[in-house]
């Protein structure tokens, strides 16, 4: 159970980090310093952003619930 758990939890992280990335920038920073700003505007539609947000929440939802077991694997054993 405890290898499943920390399987999990990679997976769930990395695919968060990815999911995160492909988010759409609002306020400038780093994606519009280097040309992204343009792109970032005319790609996507609400529809797509809509469900990379259901999505993402969705895999913190896992993400929390492997820390959560993983820990109380840790303190039980």
């Amino acid at each position: 159970m405890t290898l499943f758990l920390q399987i999990m939890l990679i997976v769930t992280s990395v695919t968060l980090v990815l999911l995160v990335l492909l988010h759409k920038a609002k306020g400038g920073g780093l994606t519009s310093l280097f040309g992204g700003g343009m792109q970032s505007n005319l790609a996507g539609s609400s529809v797509a952003e809509k469900n990379l947000d259901r999505m993402t929440v969705f895999v913190i939802a896992l993400w929390v619930i492997c820390i959560v077991g993983v820990g109380l694997l840790i303190k039980l054993g």
